[in-house]
C-alpha cells in the first residue's frame, strides 16, 4: 500500500510566511533610514548656511552668539543621527 503524501507542518508554513513579512519589513525599514539620512545630509547643512549670515549669529565684535551655536550643536545632532540611520539601515539590510 502506497504511503500518502506527506502534509506540510502549518506551523513550518507560519514560520517561513513569518520570516518572508520580516524580510519585507526590514528591508523597507532600511529604506526609511536612508531616506531620513538622505535627507538630514541635504537640508541641514543648507540651513546652516542659512543661519550663519543671519545678522543674530555674530555679536558687534564677531563673535558667535548663543543663537549661533545653539543652531551648531542642533544641526550637529541632526547629522550625527543621519550617519546613525546609514549605519542602522545597513546593518537592517545586512541582518
Amino acid at each position: 500500500m502506497p504511503r500518502p503524501p506527506r502534509r506540510r507542518n502549518r506551523r513550518a508554513r507560519a514560520v517561513r510566511r513569518r520570516a518572508h513579512r520580516l524580510g519585507r519589513v526590514t528591508t523597507l525599514l532600511a529604506v526609511l533610514l536612508f531616506l531620513n539620512a538622505a535627507f538630514n545630509i541635504l537640508v541641514w547643512p543648507t540651513f546652516y548656511r542659512r543661519v550663519a549670515k543671519d545678522p543674530r549669529a555674530r555679536d558687534a565684535q564677531g563673535r558667535p552668539t548663543r543663537f549661533l551655536v545653539v543652531h551648531g550643536v542642533l544641526i550637529g545632532i541632526a547629522l550625527a543621527l543621519a550617519a546613525a540611520s546609514v549605519v542602522a539601515g545597513i546593518v537592517a539590510l545586512v541582518a
